[in-house]
């Protein structure tokens, strides 16, 4: 992807207030570098399809754009999982081989749990989850939490507006809550 329309791409995942001020994270050939330093703690970065859960099928798909922009507590957890997973996808490594880096590296305390408040905006009109979904999904806020903190947020009720997500092996527990702005202050679709 062009460097320019990444981090473009790369502030459209939170409003400008946000984004503005954030540092901005590009892919480059042997992985993620800063392409703009920030000033706000927050970090904006499009993830691709090696950040989906394993068991995902757009995981190996090019074309997936995930923008997201993350609080400084959750760039402190999420850039190094991110970091970690895209050298091991850019080494040409299986999904199962990556699976079991990943494990192994939480096993022996090389990424960091989420930090309370862990939090990302994924609100970009443009970002794309590949071809079952197709462009934009949902605008919505993602919340992580370790996997052994069992919170009831009534994710399990069918017409609750909290969806969560068991992250494997990663021990990551992910809620995420639609909303119905883009981060260019549109409206977006209900989910």
């Amino acid at each position: 992807m062009d460097r320019n329309a990444e981090i473009v791409l790369a502030r459209s995942a939170a409003p400008d207030s946000i984004s503005h001020d954030a540092t901005i994270l590009v892919l480059a050939p042997h992985g993620y570098e800063t392409a703009v330093e920030g000033k706000n703690g927050f970090v904006c970065v499009v993830e691709r399809s090696w950040m989906f859960p394993f068991d995902n099928p757009e995981f190996w798909n090019p074309r997936v754009r995930l923008p997201l922009c993350m609080n400084p507590p959750g760039a402190r957890f999420n850039v190094p999982l991110t970091f970690k997973t895209t050298a091991l996808a850019l080494g040409g490594l299986s999904r199962d081989q990556i699976s079991d880096a990943i494990k192994a590296a939480y096993d022996h305390k090389e990424l960091p749990p989420p930090e309370q408040g862990s939090m990302c905006y994924m609100m970009s009109k443009q970002q794309y989850f590949g071809d079952k979904i197709g462009n934009a999904g949902d605008s919505h806020l993602m919340f992580w939490f370790p996997q052994g903190e069992h919170m009831n947020w009534g994710a399990d009720a069918s017409d609750s507006p909290v969806d969560v997500h068991q992250y494997s092996p990663q021990p990551i527990t992910e809620f995420s809550i639609s909303i119905l702005k883009w981060s260019d202050g549109t409206q977006a679709p209900a989910n």
